[in-house]
């Protein structure tokens, strides 16, 4: 070969760039093919970052001073003595030091039984229409000390139950008018029940509802 070149002329072999390290596929990658790595890490790091940060929220809040606590749990709602209670022993705080807190609170009229008592049962009669049995279900569902229930209870003026009962059974017997009397009768006694009027006022106020939605 070298003489079909010609005499005297000198030839090399091409020279071919060699990546050391490299080999194969990962010596052809380019810088783009690293970008997607990059957004995979930084999306980690993210990620753990926000799970840190609710991490120390979290032990912040456990770890604050009861008062602290305290007030935070009683600015969002009313609360009675056993609810905040539980709130601030499920905080993990002892049982010694909550006792002391709720005493302080009660001394202050932050928290108070007999008071919320009495103020769940004008929103309940209200706003719901609820009575008797129905409102003490609910000032038991707040964990409110029985005795303060039954001031509350006494303070309610059962004079007007039946007028009460009989006015919630017009207004709502008239949706049931395309039902026969009986299905009517049945559901308007449960609704009525619920509600909790005593079983007397519920069957008058059943009664006069069923004869006039009968009558037209």
């Amino acid at each position: 070969m070298a003489e079909a070149r010609g005499a005297g002329e000198d030839w090399l072999a091409p020279v071919i760039p060699i990546r050391r390290g490299m080999s194969g596929a990962a010596a052809e990658r380019t810088p783009d093919d690293a970008s997607p790595d990059l957004a995979d890490i930084q999306a980690l790091i993210s990620t753990m970052e926000i799970l840190a940060a609710e991490e120390a929220a979290v032990e912040r809040e456990a770890f604050a001073p009861i008062e602290e606590a305290s007030l935070k749990a009683l600015g969002r709602r009313s609360l009675s003595r056993r609810e905040l209670e539980r709130t601030l022993a499920r905080l993990g705080y002892q049982a010694h030091d909550i006792d002391d807190e709720l005493d302080r609170l009660e001394g202050v009229g932050l928290i108070d039984d007999f008071a919320l008592a009495q103020r769940l049962v004008a929103r309940l009669q209200e706003r719901k229409g609820l009575v008797g049995s129905a409102i003490k279900a609910e000032l038991a569902r707040r964990v409110i000390h029985p005795a303060a229930i039954q001031y509350a209870m006494d303070l309610i003026d059962t004079g007007d139950e039946l007028a009460a009962a009989r006015e919630l059974a017009a207004g709502r017997v008239r949706q049931y008018g395309r039902l026969d009397p009986a299905t009517a009768e049945r559901r308007l006694t449960a609704w009525l029940m619920r509600r909790g009027f005593s079983s007397s006022a519920v069957r008058a106020a059943v009664e006069t509802a069923i004869a006039e939605l009968r009558t037209g």
